[in-house]
């Protein structure tokens, strides 16, 4: 009888308002080499194509599982606001998902019996550099994320903090005096409003950056 044992792998499902990706991910915080799929998203899509995205890249990453390893769960990083405890989404950038159930949608894809996790990508992203990446060591850490929109995520004492909702750390919706922009949250001066990916972008290109993406513009 063989004692080979396989491999365990996560799914790992990134959904923010310009694209969603899914990629297989190791123990080790790696991810699998041709694992890694993207769709784009975006506020113009309706439900049922958002839908189809999500379920493009997930079923992608799934066919890519390897025959010797083994799906021991799924983390989905969702932009906000998110619903931990229900598994829902209500991404800012999205509005035809309101209170849109995205975890059993994903759960639905996957086995009976994998657990499958939601919680909010500024989280997601601060968990991640406190286990492989700049915040290693270090036990409260406040993360952000700076893309279509602004997210965050705490780490106190050595754990996540998400809140009761899910939502705490949600840094890109804190109002920044002195500025007058309407935000699509409703609220008016939000960080998000005047420093998200796309913001930025136009900031730069009315001082004379001839770049259109915020990876030109770090770069």
């Amino acid at each position: 009888m063989s004692t080979t044992q396989s491999t365990p792998l996560a799914l790992a499902v990134d959904l923010g308002g310009t694209k969603v990706e899914a990629a297989l991910v190791t123990d080790a915080g790696v991810v699998l080499p041709a694992t890694r799929f993207r769709s784009p998203t975006g506020p113009g899509r309706t439900s049922d194509e958002l839908q189809a995205a999500v379920d493009e890249v997930v079923t992608a990453a799934l066919d890519a599982l390897p025959t010797d390893a083994s799906l021991v769960g799924v983390g989905i990083g969702s932009a906000g606001p998110v619903d931990e405890e229900h598994g829902l989404v209500s991404p800012l950038n999205m509005p035809v998902w309101r209170g849109y159930p995205l975890r059993d949608r994903v759960a639905a894809h996957v086995p009976a019996g994998v657990p499958v996790t939601l919680r909010m990508d500024g989280l997601a992203i601060t968990l991640a550099e406190h286990w492989v990446g700049a915040a290693q060591g270090s036990d409260h850490v406040m993360g952000m994320i700076v893309s279509t929109g602004v997210g965050g995520g705490l780490i106190l004492h050595g754990r996540t903090v998400s809140g009761p909702t899910g939502n705490a750390g949600h840094i890109g919706h804190v109002e920044c005096g002195g500025f007058d922009d309407h935000c699509a949250c409703g609220g008016t001066g939000c960080l998000e409003a005047i420093a998200s990916g796309p913001k930025t972008v136009a900031w730069a290109q009315r001082q004379g950056f001839t770049g259109s993406t915020g990876e030109e513009l770090s770069a």
